[in-house]
């Protein structure tokens, strides 16, 4: 079969987008491929409040990333390995994974293993040994800047001209729902943030604290971070509550925030329990439709600061 080469016009019912997602999704064709940045944009994913998507935000939108056409790593950060569990990828105490890269100084390319299920996603798991990193580093000198080390001596990490067409065209860190050491070294490894809120308001509480953190980073450690991207998760349509939020971010953060916010999904829940992200578990339900579209988002807006 030949590769779809043309998008649904803007008049296709949402069941129509639904399906040709659905079937384009299993047979593995890159839908609708947006064009590669020019070099490496790495990502953190972050936010301190647990429970606001951010493992689910990072490992849908890299999966429905490589739906575009993109070159995608993901690394696991955070101890509980949600991530490579949902990516399918072994996390077994003991697994090549990021204590080895962050504790060992063992190169990133050795312990990255690839996505069985979405073509072009590469996975650097996280194991439990990852718990006791942040007391292991107290004595290393540089210790918040080991994750940058290991990330930009990938060879696959950088422009044309150094990493080549095979480069990664996007890094994703995610990091656990804490300010600690872990989050601090993602922060001053990345170039910008993707920050997942909650359509609640407990969701927002934390945010502020999580932006002086950003802050202090940029002012001593990375001048480059930037928070590029926010993402409304777990949006109920019904309420006024998801409305009223969604509303007061946006008011914040302008065009910061993307315009497509992901609704409340069982499918979304459901898939890492089948060890997949909900772009292959079930491509057509309105979650993996709504992630495919903040992918495009981002990928448009490209490394605009």
């Amino acid at each position: 079969m030949a590769p779809y080469a043309t998008e649904l016009d803007a008049n296709t019912t949402p069941l129509a987008k639904a399906a040709e997602h659905s079937v384009l999704a299993r047979q593995g064709v890159a839908r609708m491929a947006m064009p590669r940045p020019p070099a490496t944009r790495i990502f953190v994913v972050a936010n301190q409040k647990g429970g606001v998507g951010k493992t689910t935000s990072t490992v849908n939108v890299a999966a429905a990333m490589s739906q575009l056409g993109q070159r995608v790593l993901v690394i696991d950060l955070d101890p509980q390995g949600n991530a490579s569990t949902a990516l399918n990828i072994d996390h077994r105490r003991g697994a090549p994974s990021t204590y080895d890269a962050l504790v060992d100084g063992e190169d990133l390319a050795n312990v990255v293993a690839v996505c069985p299920d979405v073509p072009n996603l590469d996975v650097v798991p996280a194991t439990i040994d990852l718990a006791g990193a942040e007391i292991e580093l107290v004595s290393v000198v540089a210790r918040e800047s080991r994750l940058r080390k290991a990330i930009h001596g990938h060879p696959l990490v950088g422009d044309a001209a150094t990493a080549g067409e095979d480069r990664y065209d996007y890094v994703f860190v995610d990091c656990p729902p804490s300010l600690g050491l872990l989050t601090l070294n993602a922060l001053v490894a990345g170039d910008e943030m993707l920050i997942p809120i909650q359509a609640e308001y407990y969701a927002l509480e934390g945010l502020g604290q999580l932006l002086e953190t950003v802050d202090m980073v940029r002012a001593h450690l990375n001048q480059n971070l930037a928070v590029s991207t926010i993402l409304i998760t777990m949006y109920d349509a019904r309420t006024r509550l998801a409305a009223g939020v969604a509303e007061e971010v946006r008011e914040h953060f302008g065009d910061q925030v993307l315009r497509t916010v992901i609704p409340r999904s069982v499918r979304v829940s459901e898939a890492p329990s089948y060890a997949q992200t909900v772009m292959t578990y079930d491509p057509g339900s309105p979650g993996a439709l709504s992630y495919f579209e903040a992918a495009r988002e981002i990928a448009a807006k490209g490394g605009a600061r």
